[in-house]
């Protein structure tokens, strides 16, 4: 019983391992020019869902007062510069990338540069 009880929890360790190994952090600057963008029901859900729909992307977390997007994903299925790209089209600076401008002008007023 207690072989069986070993095997069982190795094999779910294992799994685990492999499951959660291969995932990268990326931490990406951004430009937050609202004072309320955490809760903008316009900006974080813009963010937010610029990203989470990436195929590999397993969560992302805006950081309004670090200026920052932390994002996890699967190196396999999208790449940074991917996930750069989406926040750009997004209306959002990410890292180099320029918020792209036909985006950026969708951004309610109070979340663009004043």
């Amino acid at each position: 019983m207690i072989r069986n009880y070993l095997i069982t929890t190795l094999l779910l360790l294992q799994s685990f391992v492999l499951f959660a190994g291969g995932n990268e952090t990326i931490v990406i600057r951004t430009k937050i020019y609202c004072d309320h963008c955490k809760e903008c029901e316009s900006c974080k859900p813009r963010i937010d869902n610029s990203v989470k729909y990436l195929k590999g992307v397993k969560f992302s977390k805006l950081n309004v007062e670090e200026q920052t997007i932390t994002v996890q994903y699967n190196p396999k299925k999208t790449t940074a510069a991917q996930i750069r790209e989406a926040i750009s089209k997004s209306g959002f600076d990410a890292d180099e990338i320029k918020a792209e401008g036909a985006a950026y002008k969708k951004l309610d007023d109070c979340c663009k540069k004043k």
